[in-house]
């Protein structure tokens, strides 16, 4: 995410908690570690920080098609879910709602999806090895 024009306050710090959770979420992406560590980890920053988390929405295995499993929550238990391995490819990506609740709603065209507040959100996202040698991002520039 990107601000468009003059920059808010709120807006910057939304787009930076929301990196701030993929910097964790990419920290626990290690060997031996659960997909519910690399959930607890996004989703603790963005509790902590007043935001709330839409439900349904994460990050996924990649493969050979779109949107593979695993599916990585935005929130979750740590120790819980499939053990990460070395080789395995995820996309982590953390969604937060700016107004601190988590309702959302998709419009008509079946494809949008709104704040049911009104509030701004925020996303952010690499994909990512798990190696022996530590989470590797795939994305970064």
């Amino acid at each position: 995410s990107f601000t468009v024009g003059r920059a808010r306050p709120e807006d910057t710090r939304l787009v930076a908690t929301a990196e701030e959770a993929l910097e964790a979420g990419i920290a626990a992406a290690v060997v031996g570690n659960r997909i519910g560590d690399i959930a607890h980890a996004v989703g603790r920053v963005c509790r902590r920080a007043g935001y709330g988390i839409p439900d349904g929405f994460g990050g996924h295995g990649i493969g050979r098609t779109m949107h593979e499993d695993p599916g990585v929550p935005n929130e979750g238990r740590p120790g819980r879910g499939m053990p990460l391995r070395h080789g395995m490819v995820l996309a982590i990506e953390p969604m937060l709602i700016g107004g601190g609740g988590d309702d959302h709603c998709t419009a008509r065209d079946g494809w949008t999806v709104r704040t049911v507040d009104g509030s701004r959100a925020a996303h952010a996202e690499h994909t990512v090895a798990v190696t022996d040698d530590g989470p590797r991002i795939l994305t970064a520039p």
